[in-house]
Order: structure tokens, then sequence, then C-alpha cells
């Protein structure tokens, strides 16, 4: 049966309706049939069984509510409940105050916290202040759930709230409730623009309380970043936050840091949590640097790629995109690159052969990426919008750029790089919010610690989710889909149908304009994507027929009889724009216009009259005062003028006018008309609206079964929004990607239904597709999550050496200057230690050291600043001196040094550099790291003494150059950044291809992950000790001869 009994059939011959009067459905899971099996069918009837269904109605609703009272979840929310009586019972007495007493709450709360209260003491009464403030700035009163969001937020949770419930609104509770404190909020979303309307709109609410709000959007310069990060509550996106947090510890000087340093992190709430750290968690951020000298390769490996055969000179894995050549294809393209050996190390081709053959199988225009202005942009495939900052890494783009012929960028070299996982983690409190996180819940709390609330709705959810339908083909899906499109159009109702590619939606497309059905198209191409928000936001309205890409599963809200403000807009921009500007609309940037076949908008006399004043003034001001607008800038001028309707009221607009009548003022003009403008439209969006719920509300079109149902629910959740009608259908074909992916078996599938049907274009439904195709998405689940999993355990131990060299960096460039000295006289005692230990051992008597080793390694270290000094000093005479020094009892820990050897210069005067001293030599004695033995305290001398050899010739050196202090300092800090950065690159380059390498371990009944974490701990341990000595070499050399060096460090 092609739909339901729920929803009339959407067939107006009678032979389609008889052909699909019947269908035999098995009784058990299909896939595993078998020649040998036996089968129970029964006829699927398509008349309706009010009797069953109605017991199956009520067995359903008692299994629920057994269900929810035996759920720990029913039992967190009804503690809620207390909290939403204690904020419900202080309503009334802050209804009473009046707006200055209201915002001196905030001052008031402060106070309090300073005094020692906690935020639980206050939040009651926080709350209150937030419902009352949004009620008189919003218009919008908190309901109890969302009071129940907020404390889900406030305590460090992530509220699952559906789709239309006030995500956006009940986070103004905790965010002003934890910024009272004063060490900022982070309010995180996932795009610029979401996270503008929230700082616009919600920010109205904070300012009001007296608040600081800033805004973190793309573009931005350093001061303007740093100024909002400043404030109170900031709202910005995901992307942005972490960029800033790397390239502040790419900085050179204190005054390049934007964040909030030492403590840039304190409380964040990020919004669609699931989509940040679950869908987005397998992509690190990457800032890379300068770039190799690989590009021409590519072309070339492009060619050979096109030249080997799937299955004849290579195998493909769909499940994890990974490639393997046969011995025939070897042979080939050793043979094509005139190479002895692909894997030659001299000039190796193999990964660049590899690249290409992944590009060439798995990277798809159109799918994976589009092509614009020369470029590969490539597409998320989870949220179906184009990343233009964002580039595969380790030489996919390249392949990609290669296969297409366009411009090669060359590889780069990564120099900083975090998770968001590991981002995320530097929040000591962090919170989240979204429609879909309980299916995730147990690796939210494995990973983050965070428990997933499910929020009861406002209002009972009655949208029906029609049983999924099975298709042997594609072609037999998109003829059904299109179908169901064309009878919900006839109805009037709307219809958002969700794909999952650019290539599908416009296929899609094409069907419906060879039927003539007029319908909006909403993807990553340019002139779809700039219309995104009009788009979602009329995609409610009578006969409104979307087709999208994952784009409109997250974000605006789809209302049904459309939004009335993006509706009122329209009809402005319609009504002045070619007025106000001659130039055409680009439509890559403009976006394409809205289809029509929607209902028509009827504009009321008194706006019409104020839409025709408006149009002449614009006329007028355009010819008259000589102003032409381009078509960009005339769009922004209507937008600043409706922003300005929001902040003033009507009353004040017409004032204002009356004022300045004189003056022909344009804005405030366009203001008052799109105040008119918007009380028609919310008349007619009601109406409509009411006439769509009759209808039955959206229907939603899923046209493929996604590897997580997490995005099966996002798109779900777009029908029956705060308890209004809707209906969704899933239509999945057994050729989609996903079964291939997963290597599931459905050729079988195919042919049963053929015999059974003798069409493979009819739909099979029933209980048993639904359980098997359930079973699917949840093995597909398990194995991204076993990715994640390994990635993230993988990256904690990146992630800790990331916090050291990153402290340190913050240390070195906040601290002060006696800081930063104590550092490199941390660094001279390090790099001593490591010369001495390396050539002595405390069990053994001095004459069997390497001396001599030793005393080559130090004046080589030490350079031209003791070549003098030590120009006497041979291997026997250390030697010697040691013996003598050892059968001494006494230490004389102010005037330590060796009999017969060179006094250390004494400047060692004054409380600090004594203090510094002693504190030397307290850490040499407690060292746990060497051996007890009977020459340890020698040892131990030898140590503190050349350490005080070289730290007084540096200190020396520095004096008799004659520079102030202040740019002996910044000399210091440059080299010791310079040399941390430039050896934490190469680190990072190292950590990506042990990840690569530990892997190959595993067939050596080896742990790869211990591999890594012996490895990696080994790199970083030669890393830092590199790092020291090189930083102690350059300042040597620099301070010895200052004037050869200048170029080098004080870039």
């Amino acid at each position: 049966m092609a739909l339901s009994p729920s929803l009339p059939k959407p067939f107006s011959t009678p032979t389609e309706q008889f052909r699909r009067r019947a269908i035999l459905i098995p009784t058990k899971p299909f896939p595993i049939l078998s020649s040998s099996s036996s089968y129970q069918w029964r006829r699927y009837r398509s008349y309706p069984k009010p009797i069953v269904a109605s017991l199956k109605e009520r067995l359903g609703g008692l299994k629920k509510n057994w269900s929810d009272y035996a759920s720990l979840n029913y039992w967190v929310v009804r503690d809620y409940h207390r909290l939403v009586d204690s904020v419900n019972a202080l309503e009334p007495q802050f209804q009473r105050l009046s707006d200055e007493q209201l915002t001196a709450k905030t001052e008031e709360f402060r106070g309090r916290l300073r005094q020692g209260e906690t935020l639980a003491d206050i939040q009651a009464e926080a709350f209150a202040v937030v419902r009352e403030a949004a009620k008189r700035k919003l218009g919008m009163r908190h309901f109890d759930v969302q009071i129940i969001g907020g404390a889900v937020l406030h305590d460090g949770s992530i509220a699952e709230m559906k789709t239309g419930e006030g995500k956006t609104l009940v986070s103004t509770l905790a965010a002003y409730l934890n910024a009272l404190t004063g060490e900022g909020v982070h309010v995180v979303t996932v795009n610029d623009y979401l996270a503008q309307r929230d700082a616009d709109w919600m920010g109205r609410v904070h300012r009001f309380l007296g608040l600081s709000v800033g805004l973190i959007q793309g573009g931005m310069a350093a001061k303007e970043r740093r100024s909002n990060y400043n404030c109170d509550i900031t709202y910005t996106n995901n992307s942005e936050l972490g960029f800033d947090y790397l390239r502040d510890n790419l900085a050179t000087s204190s005054g390049q840091l934007v964040m909030r340093w030492p403590k840039p992190f304190h409380f964040a709430i990020v919004d669609e949590v699931d989509s940040v750290l679950i869908d987005e968690g397998r992509n690190p951020l990457l800032i890379s640097g300068e770039a190799s000298k690989d590009a021409a390769r590519y072309p070339v490996a492009a060619k050979v790629a096109d030249l080997l055969v799937r299955d004849l000179h290579y195998n493909v894995e769909l499940k994890d995109n990974s490639v393997e050549l046969t011995e025939e294809g070897i042979a080939l393209a050793e043979m094509a690159l005139e190479t002895n050996d692909l894997w030659d190390e001299n000039d190796p081709w193999a990964r660049f052969v590899m690249n290409a053959l992944k590009a060439k199988e798995f990277y798809r225009q159109d799918v994976q990426y589009i092509v614009r202005n020369g470029k590969a942009l490539i597409i998320n495939e989870l949220t179906g919008r184009v990343e233009e900052k964002r580039r595969w890494s380790e030489g996919i783009h390249q392949a990609v750029e290669a296969k297409e012929g366009l411009k090669i960028q060359a590889d780069s070299v990564v120099v900083a790089q975090i998770t968001y996982q590991s981002l995320f983690k530097l929040y000591p409190k962090l919170a989240g919010m979204t429609g879909t996180a309980k299916t995730e819940e147990k690796e939210f709390l494995k990973m983050f610690q965070m428990p997933v609330i499910e929020v009861p709705t406002n209002l009972p959810n009655i949208r029906k989710d029609l049983p999924v339908q099975a298709f042997a083909t594609a072609r037999g899906k998109w003829e059904n889909v299109w179908r169901e499109v064309e009878y919900m159009y006839r109805q009037g109702r709307p219809v958002l149908v969700g794909t999952t590619s650019v290539e599908n939606s416009e296929y899609l497309s094409d069907l419906l304009k060879e039927r003539n059905i007029p319908h909006n198209v909403l993807n990553a191409r340019p002139r779809y994507a700039a219309m995104e928000a009009e788009i979602v936001a009329q995609a409610g309205r009578k006969h409104a027929i979307t087709i999208s890409t994952n784009m409109a599963g997250r974000g605006t809200d789809i209302i049904l009889g459309g939004n009335p403000k993006m509706l009122a807009k329209e009809v402005m921009e319609d009504s002045l724009l070619s007025f106000l500007s001659q130039e055409a609309p680009n439509v890559d940037i403009d976006g394409e216009t809205i289809s029509q076949g929607l209902s028509k908008m009827k504009i009321g006399p008194s706006s019409l009259a104020l839409l025709a004043k408006t149009a002449l003034m614009a006329k007028y001001v355009s010819k008259s005062e000589g102003k032409g607008w381009t078509y960009q800038d005339a769009k922004s001028l209507i937008s600043e003028s409706i922003q300005m309707s929001q902040l003033i009221g009507e009353q004040d607009l017409e004032k204002l006018l009356a004022e300045e009548s004189d003056t022909y003022p344009l804005g405030p003009t366009i203001a008052l008309a799109y105040l008119s403008v918007l009380k028609d439209c919310e008349t007619h969006c009601f109406n409509e609206g009411s006439e769509v719920k009759r209808l039955g509300g959206l229907h939603v079109i899923g046209t493929s079964l996604h590897e997580s149902r997490r995005i099966d629910n996002q798109l779900r959740g777009r029908a029956g929004r705060q308890g209004d009608p809707g209906s969704t259908r899933f239509m999945v074909s057994l050729q989609d990607e996903m079964f291939r992916k997963f290597n599931f078996d459905t050729e079988w599938a195919v042919k049963l239904i053929s015999k059974i049907t003798n069409d493979e274009d009819i739909p099979i439904e029933g209980d048993a597709i639904v359980k098997q195709l359930l079973a699917l998405q949840i093995n597909a689940e398990k194995y991204f999550f076993g990715i994640r999993k390994s990635l993230v355990e993988f990256d904690e131990v990146l992630e800790v050496q990331r916090k050291h060299v990153y402290n340190l960096r913050q240390l070195i460039l906040t601290g002060d200057s006696e800081s930063c000295s104590q550092h490199i006289f941390q660094y001279m005692q390090a790099v001593v230690d490591e010369i001495v230990l390396g050539n002595v051992d405390p069990l053994k008597h001095p004459r069997s050291w390497t001396v001599g080793k030793l005393l080559h390694e130090f004046i080589e270290t030490a350079g031209k600043i003791l070549a003098v000094s030590f120009a006497g000093v041979t291997e026997e005479a250390l030697r010697e001196s040691l013996e003598q020094r050892h059968k001494l009892s006494s230490i004389d820990i102010n005037n330590l040094a060796l009999p017969n050897l060179p006094m250390p210069p004494n400047v060692f005067r004054g409380i600090r550099r004594k203090s510094s001293a002693l504190k030397r030599w307290l850490a040499i004695c407690t060292d746990e790291s060497i051996k007890n033995g009977r020459y340890q305290q020698i040892t131990n001398i030898l140590r503190k003494y050349l350490g005080d050899i070289l730290i007084a010739a540096y200190l020396d050196v520095i004096e008799e150059s004659g520079y102030d202090d202040a740019y002996v300092k910044e000399i210091e800090r440059a080299v010791i950044l310079k040399t941390l950065d430039c050896f934490w690159r190469d680190h990072l380059v190292n950590m990506n291809r042990l990840s690569s390498a530990v892997n190959v371990r595993s067939f050596g009944h080896r742990n790869p992950l211990e591999e890594y974490k012996i490895d990696g701990c080994r790199f970083f341990i030669s890393m830092l000790s590199a790092t020291r000595r090189l930083t102690v070499q350059s300042l040597l050399r620099y301070w010895s001869s200052p004037m050869e060096s200048n170029e080098l460090f004080v870039a």
C-alpha cells in the first residue's frame, strides 16, 4: 500500500488505486529470509480498522504512561517543579516593579553574591526577573516548561526541547544567572546568522537588565573582538570561538589577545549541542602555516587514477572511505609514473595516487562539495551548508581540485589544531540545548559527563509519523515522492521535502518543474542559500512546497500560515527596491525570487497609502539629492529601518516624522510603513495558519534515512511545532547510499519484490521493515560512535600536551618581566641538567664519568660568552676538581664553587636573585628523577655550579650590552615564543603521522592507543628538551653579538 489509511491516497486513476490495493508483508524481518525459511504472509488492506486501531492506541498510551513513570527523566523533571512554583510565586511581586526597579535587581544580586550567597540562593528570583523583563521587552513570557529548561542548563546538563518550544528564550535564564558572577558567559550557535539574531533579539532582555552583550562575527577586527569577549554575555558561533582560541595561542604579544585571559572560559550554553559536539566532533579546527612544494604531483596522480579500474586495479571500502591497490593496480601505476616503487621515500607517489582514488570514488560534486569561482567548497553533509573556510586535510582537498581541473592550493603545515570536544572541555561548566539528543545520551555522559534531560512540551504533540515506505529502486522512490507532493499541493497543505544532497534536491526540482508544481529549493548553491531565512520562514504557508537539504533541519521555525515579520519585510522590499536602486539583483548574492503559487497577500488601505508615500519619498530622495543606492545598500537601508521600528514604538516614530518632515526622513518613514504592513501580515498569516491547521498542517517527506536517527528526528521535528497538527513520511530506496555503505545486501529484496508485485516501484511498509531499518541505523550509530570515541581517546593525549604548551605561552605573554626571566633561568638550569645527567652516573666514581664529553657539550651550548673564562679548563682539571670537592663535607650554598675552576660572577645579589638561586638548589636536591647513589651530592653540586656559571655569564653579557630592561624582556619573550611555536608545529606533524602509523601495530597484537600514548609522550619530552636547548643557545648567541642576530629575533 502506498499510503497509510490516515491519509487519502494521492493517486487519481482507478488502475493505480487497484494496483496498490494490497501488498504482501512478511511477518518476520525481511533481511533474514532464506529459501528454506517458512513464511506467514498477511494481506495488508487499504481500508481502516477502527476497533484494532483504537485498541492499539489505548495499549500504546498505557505503555507510554507506564514508561514515563518508570523513567529517571520523569522524576528529575518533577523535582524541577519546585523551582517553577517558587518562580511563579514571585511573579506578582516583580510585576509591580517599575523598569528602573527591575533593572536595579541585577546590582542587588551581584551584591548578594559578593557577600557570600551562591547562585542557587538567588536562582528563583533571577529567573523571575528575566521572565518579567522578557515580557516587557519582547512580549514573550517564559512558560513553566521553559523555566525547567533554564534550570537544566544552569545545572550543566543538556535540555532536549522539541522544535518550536523556544530554546532561544530558555537560554536567557541560565545566561543571565551565570553572568552575574562577572566571569563571562558564551552563548554558542552554529552560524553567524543565528548568533546575530539571538544577540539582537535576546540581547534586549539582558541590556534592559543592565548586562553588556557582545557579538562575535566573521571578519571582525581584533580590537572589536576583545571588546565583545569582555562583555557579560557574548554570542558567537562554534568555529569563531575555536579559531579565536587558537589564534590567541599563536599571538606574539599580549596586545594581540582577544579572549579573557588568564581565564577565557567560564560557562557556555551550546545551541544545537548534538551538532557541535557529535556531528562536528570528527572535524578538527586547523590553522595552517607555510606551504610545501608538492602541488605539481596532484594533477599527474589524478590522471593515473582515471586509468585505474575499480575492482580490478583497486578495491573500495565505502564504510570507512578507504581504498586499497591490487597488485595489478600497483604495477600499472608504477608503469604510468615511471617509478620502481610507489612508496620510495625519495620519490613518494603512493599518497598522491591513493588521494586521487579517494577523490574519484568518495568525493562527488554537488554532494560533498560544489565548485564556485574556481574553488572546490566543502558542503557540510549534516547541515547542507557551504563551509568556505574549511579544507580537507592530508592532501584530499588538493586531490579534489586536481580532479576538477582547478588551481591547486599547495599543501600546508598545521601550526595549531583542536577538536570541538577538546575545546568545550576547557569550560568548567558546560550546558547545551537541542531538539534531538536522547539517542546519544550515553555518548554525552561518557565524553562530557552531561546528562540529557527531556523537557516536556508546553502543548501535547499531535504530529502523525506515518510508516516508512521502502522501494526496490531509486526511480520508484522519486516517482512516489513527486506524486505525494502533487497530492498535498492539490489539497493546499505545505510540504517540506528533505534530501541528502544538492544533486538530489535539484533532481526532484526538475521532476516537479515537468509537472508545473511551483516550489522553492534550498541548498548550498548561492542563489538558493542567500534566501534561506525567507524560504524557511514561508515554508508553512498554504500551497508552499519546499525542497531542502539538511539546511532546513535547524534554525528558523516553520510557522503555519507563514512568518508575518518575514512576509512584511518581503512586501516592503517588493514595493520599494525598484525606487531605491536601479541596479538589478545579483542572483548569486541576493538569491532567486521565491516561487509563486502562494496565496495573494492583501494589504489594507492605510498600509497602501503609507507604502505609496514611502515610494514617492524614496524616488524623490534618490533623484533630487543624488543618492543612488546599490541593490545591496537599498536592502540594508530597509533592514535597518525595520530594526528601528522594533526599537522605537509607533507613536515615537510618528512624533519623529512630524519633527523632521522638512528633511524627508526616509528611514523613519519606511519603519512606520513596515509597522502598518506588519499588522496586515499578522492578520493574513493567522487566518491562513488556521486554514492550514484545518487541512492537517505541514507534511514532511524524508527521501532517505540518515546514518543517525537524530538527523531524521530533526527533519520530523519541523512538523507539529507547539501543538500544531502535522505529519511526516520517510521514503527509502534499497539503492540508497546507506545500504551500500554498510554492505547491506539488497539484491535479493529487489528480486523478491519484483516477483511478488511484478513492479519494483511499489512501496512496501510494515513493522518488520521499520525494525530492520532501525537496526541498520543503530548499527551505523554504533560504528560512528566507535570512531568518535577512538578519536577522543587519541586526542586526549594531545589535549594534555596542548594545555601544557598553551598555558606556558600565556604565562610568558601575560606574565611580568620577572616571570619571563625566571623561565629563562629554569631553561638554562634544565639544559645544564640534561648535559650533566647524560654524562654522569651518581652510582659510580667521577673517574668513570664521561667528563670530556660533558665539558664539550657545555662549552658548545654556552658559545662565545664562556669561550674566554673556560678556555683553560680541561677534562683532567674538571675530574680532579670533582674528586677534591667530593672529599669535602661542608657546602656553602651562597658561594658554591669547584676547586681550581672559574668562580661564577657575583651577580646573585639582592633578595630576588638569591631567592631564585636557592629555589634552583632546592629543586636539584629534591629531584626524584635521578638515581640515589654515593655520588649524588657531587652530581648535584656540579649541576648547580654549571647552572650558576651559565646564568651569571648571561646576566653579565646583558648588563654589558647596555640595553634597558624593557628591550631585554621583549627579546627574551620573542625568542621563547618563536622557538616554542616552531617545535610545537613540528610536534603536531609528528603526532598526526604517529596516529596513522600506530594502527599498523595492531597486526602485531599491540594496542594502537597505548602505543600512541607511549610514543606521543616520548615525542613531547624530546620536543620540550629541544625547545629549551635552542632557546638558551639562541639567547646566548644573540647577546654575545646582538647586532648580527637582530634580524633573526626582532622581526
